[in-house]
């Protein structure tokens, strides 16, 4: 008998022990992804509610908005969770970069053997 958290129509995410989730954003428009960051219910909920990404902060330990102080807002397009429901992808349209160090995504530099090379 199939799982009603994975083929039915009601939201019920799958947190793990700490009560997260992965969510992982994307442009809506290149469909290079963003960041990936974690999401708690409180995280979730905020962001359904306001339109804007939210994630639980793990090293602060607490909710932060996305862009809050560098006015870099991920603006949601679309919200999607996989088939077990413990995973969210945001679908976004960013105001800036996403990347904490300025990059437009966290995904700025590939591994090349033992070492990193930037990604253009």
């Amino acid at each position: 008998m199939p799982d009603s958290r994975e083929t039915g129509l009601v939201l019920d995410p799958r947190y793990d022990d700490a009560g997260l989730i992965t969510a992982v954003a994307t442009d809506r428009v290149s469909g290079d992804v963003l960041m990936l960051a974690h999401m708690n219910a409180e995280a979730l909920a905020t962001t359904v509610a306001t339109g804007e990404a939210h994630f639980w902060s793990r090293s602060r330990g607490k909710l932060c908005k996305k862009g809050e102080t560098s006015g870099h807002v991920l603006r949601i397009a679309d919200i999607r969770i996989d088939c077990d429901q413990d995973a969210v992808w945001l679908i976004v349209d960013a105001a800036g970069a996403a990347c904490h160090t300025g990059e437009r995504s966290c995904f700025y530099r590939r591994i090349e053997g033992d070492r990193l090379e930037a990604v253009e």
